[in-house]
């Protein structure tokens, strides 16, 4: 590939997803690229950037931008977040919001909707303590073919064992031929849209809690405070934004501090910090068990 060709390519995603694509990304180029060279019928990444540079290119742009998006995700992931979120945050929301309001948490990187779910199982074990007050969890992505995944709520064996503790599976899964499905009640608290996070979010509304892990890296440093500025327009007063591990404010604003080491959570300036509790349910099964995650609803376990 020229670097031509691949300048044409990588300029097309950073315009479209904000994702930045380096010359050391060939090799993601080659590897995610591949299958839709076969279906054009197109030799190579220099006829695709070719044929980018088309009119009527636009269908064409979008599947590039769809086949290079980052979607890797599992249940549970970094699992000190949803701790602080279920030790914490829910905790504080359900003190300061009056039973029969309404709490929003927006999954801004959804993907194949695990981070989603993962929250929704959260708050479905914590069903007792929420006194009436009704949750709305809005995932969002920029594919839409994952998008059509999430919504469908159906993952493989592989999928569920990388953070699903079995008492988790057996409560909130059904197993469906080799595959397991989420269950309806909780594919019911989640509504999945596309949406481009370098797009204006202000009609998605305001949130309570916003989850947007591991997509800042992807960014350049304008990129990243832009959509740092437009989560925080979005966000409630007192509400807490959840960033991945690798993802930090410094240099970005001013306007976020940290409320507890190692969780990626965030606040306000100014806002109060609470301490970190300590419980035990799904999200915080032992490694042990989630190794186990093979049962099947017939109790029998397998290696995994």
């Amino acid at each position: 590939m020229t670097p031509q060709a691949f300048s044409v390519i990588a300029d097309l995603v950073k315009a479209r997803s904000g994702m930045i694509l380096g010359p050391d990304k060939t090799y993601l180029l080659e590897t995610r690229l591949s299958p839709l060279l076969r279906s054009e019928n197109l030799p190579s990444l220099d006829a695709l950037a070719a044929r980018l540079r088309e009119p009527r290119s636009e269908a064409l742009a979008a599947k590039v931008v769809e086949a290079l998006t980052i979607n890797e995700t599992f249940f549970f992931r970094d699992i000190k977040p949803f701790n602080h979120f279920r030790d914490v945050t829910l905790p504080a929301l359900l003190a300061s919001r009056p039973p029969g309001s309404t709490i929003r948490i927006w999954s801004a990187a959804a993907s194949t909707g695990q981070e989603a779910y993962s929250i929704a199982m959260i708050l479905s074990d914590a069903a007792p303590r929420l006194a009436g007050r009704r949750f709305e969890i809005l995932g969002t992505d920029i594919s839409r073919d994952v998008l059509e995944k999430a919504r469908a709520g159906l993952y493989s064996q592989f999928e569920v064992q990388r953070g699903v503790p079995i008492t988790a599976l057996v409560k909130h899964f059904k197993k469906e031929g080799e595959n397991w499905r989420i269950n309806e009640a909780l594919r019911q608290m989640v509504t999945f849209r596309e949406w481009n996070l370098l797009d204006d979010p202000r009609p998605l509304g305001v949130f309570d809690v916003i989850f947007c892990r591991n997509v800042l890296i992807y960014f350049d440093t304008a990129t990243k405070k832009n959509v740092l500025d437009a989560l925080l327009r979005q966000l409630a007063e007192d509400g807490t934004l959840y960033l991945g591990g690798a993802e930090t404010v410094l240099g970005l604003t001013d306007r976020l501090k940290p409320l507890a080491p190692g969780t990626g959570a965030y606040g306000r300036t100014g806002a109060k910090i609470l301490p970190l509790m300590k419980s035990t349910n799904v999200a915080e099964a032992s490694s042990t068990e989630r190794r186990e995650v093979s049962m099947t609803r017939s109790g029998r376990v397998g290696a995994s």
